[in-house]
């Protein structure tokens, strides 16, 4: 990095905030024996050497007995997308090694998964640290999507880390990056490689959690940096009163960064995936309900609102999800055929259910050929390039034309489109995700000083001022089941959904009518570093609402 702005050489000499626990010598407390989430036989047979390993908590300990002084080498992979405060993980398990040994090194393995399959890698000195303390973004080493899966991947990575002497390897990564995790950790035991792998939780769409992993890492600085322009955008909404914006978010398999944005900014409408299949909606309950929304204000002279909409929500409409599982087997298991077939969608017309192809024929043509297009490398169909924002707003439209021929409306209805996503994927992290992220860097190293493989760094009682945070690990595959993947059921860790009966959606369904009806926005604001602590260090209102309500 050479040209600062002022912010960045600011915020360059914050320090992170540790938990009491971590801020000395630790000793490690062992809680019951575990077992995954479902498919306790399948998975346990997929993962014999680290399946039912017990919770781990760190206390501090005071004793010299415990200060371990012998050098270790580790190694760190980015994987999957960005998320703020990625570069703070790295720096808390630099600072954690060297205060076991200075002589300890870390080994950053360049683009993902691939640099460590390829040997490629670069030493992590002080000097390059400094440089990328409280910064967003992964570029200190960069980030892929290549999956650890097999066991040539293995060995051919077992290669270097043996040669750099490297005693663990740290992935930094989402769902699927951890269940890789998972997967090279059990290798190398069955091997007796005499590596661990630990794990961290990452991913700003907010799905990788359960009791032990409170919220993935990002989610706070990434839903701050949306409600920020959200707010923005209501504003202006506001002042011209002339226009609705339908605003698609990041969160593809869950609606936490839409519920999050939403308990911030208070808009008129906010679409909640998870509510939608639970209620059996299909597309026109959820066009009719939105079009109710704007012939209600219309008709208090208010044309104009906000209308928050997940990603994935195409997914969640229990026809089309129906519809996607069988596209994606389909084109997995007919791969080539598909590719050459002269005519694309009279082949998935002609390959499909009776009732998916009904289905299919009847979208619009650009939404159908968006779910027939290239897969993601788990074999899931691309949401992020679905257009939802102008399906909806385009049907919407036609809903309130027939609405107004029937006598029922009589507004104006000029929709304005936007999808904020890599907008907050690389944000500078925000004082909690800063301190999160630094703690559970350092929480990383002790979980390799304890010895232990397979397991994910955890910081819990995030609600609290950071010192009064706790820190252990729990075994990766206690978050596991098995899952349809590429045609194939596979161990993967389970998606967290949003919860209907949990305080966060609990509090947002008793507010919408009136956020509905009446012009009640908030505008948060630009993300706050430096002041109160009441104002720079709050953490994510789904966190606080979910916790009040245990």
């Amino acid at each position: 990095m050479t040209n600062k702005s002022p912010l960045q050489i600011a915020r360059a000499a914050y320090k992170p905030k540790l938990p009491l626990a971590l801020s000395g010598a630790v000793k490690v407390i062992e809680g019951e024996k575990t077992q995954s989430v479902d498919n306790q036989a399948e998975i346990q047979a997929k993962f014999p050497n680290t399946y039912g390993l017990p919770v781990i908590r760190f206390e501090a300990d005071s004793s010299t007995k415990n200060k371990s002084k012998e050098a270790i080498n580790v190694g760190v992979i980015l994987s999957g997308g960005q998320a703020p405060g990625g570069h703070n993980v790295i720096s808390g398990l630099f600072d954690g090694i060297k205060s076991i040994n200075k002589d300890s090194r870390l080994f950053g393995f360049l683009l993902g998964p691939d640099g460590l399959i390829n040997h490629k890698y670069i030493e992590l000195t002080a000097d390059i640290i400094d440089e990328y303390r409280n910064t967003g973004g992964f570029d200190i080493i960069g980030s892929g999507r290549t999956k650890l899966e097999k066991e040539e991947q293995f060995d051919k990575g077992l290669e270097i880390v043996k040669q750099l002497g490297i005693k663990a390897l740290v992935i930094i990564g989402g769902d699927d990056s951890n269940t890789n995790a998972a997967v090279l950790a059990e290798y190398y035991k069955k091997i007796g490689a005499g590596v661990q792998v630990i794990g961290c939780p990452k991913t700003i769409d907010g799905d990788l959690k359960n009791d032990s992993i409170e919220v993935s890492f990002g989610f706070d600085t990434a839903c701050k940096v949306y409600s920020e322009v959200i707010g923005n955008i209501q504003r202006d909404c506001n002042s011209a009163k002339k226009y609705w914006h339908f605003i698609k978010l990041m969160g593809r398999s869950a609606s936490h960064i839409a519920l999050e944005c939403a308990l911030q900014t208070q808009p008129n409408v906010c679409i909640i995936s998870e509510e939608v299949e639970e209620k059996n909606m299909t597309l026109d309950d959820v066009v009719n309900y939105i079009a109710d929304i704007v012939a209600r204000r219309a008709a208090d002279g208010n044309n104009f609102g906000t209308v928050l909409i997940p990603e994935g929500l195409i997914e969640f409409i229990p026809a089309m999800k129906a519809l996607i599982a069988e596209l994606n087997d389909l084109l997995a298991k007919n791969k080539e055929e598909f590719a050459a077939a002269a005519d694309q969608r009279k082949y998935i017309i002609e390959h499909l259910t009776e009732a998916n192809a009904a289905i299919y024929a009847s979208l619009p043509l650009g939404v159908a050929r968006q779910l027939s297009l290239d897969r993601d490398p788990h074999g899931n169909v691309q949401v992020s390039l679905i257009e939802t924002e102008k399906l909806l707003s385009e049907m919407v439209g036609n809903r309130l034309a027939y609405m107004k021929a029937e006598g029922k409306y009589n507004g104006s209805f000029k929709p304005l489109h936007h999808f904020f996503g890599y907008e907050g994927r690389c944000a500078a992290p925000t004082n909690f995700d800063a301190d999160y992220c630094y703690a559970l860097g350092v929480n990383a190293t002790q979980l390799i000083k304890a010895g232990v493989t397979g397991y994910m760094s955890s910081i819990r009682n995030l609600t609290k001022p950071s010192v009064q945070w706790m820190a252990g690990g729990i075994p990766i595959t206690m978050m596991m089941n098995m899952e349809q993947r590429n045609g194939e059921q596979k161990p993967v860790i389970r998606k967290a959904l949003v919860k209907l009966e949990d305080g966060p959606f609990k509090k947002f369904a008793a507010k919408r009518e009136k956020w509905a009806r009446e012009t009640s926005y908030v505008y948060p604001g630009p993300i706050q570093y430096f002041g109160p602590s009441e104002v720079c260090d709050l953490p994510p209102m789904t966190l606080v609402y979910e916790q009040q309500s245990k």
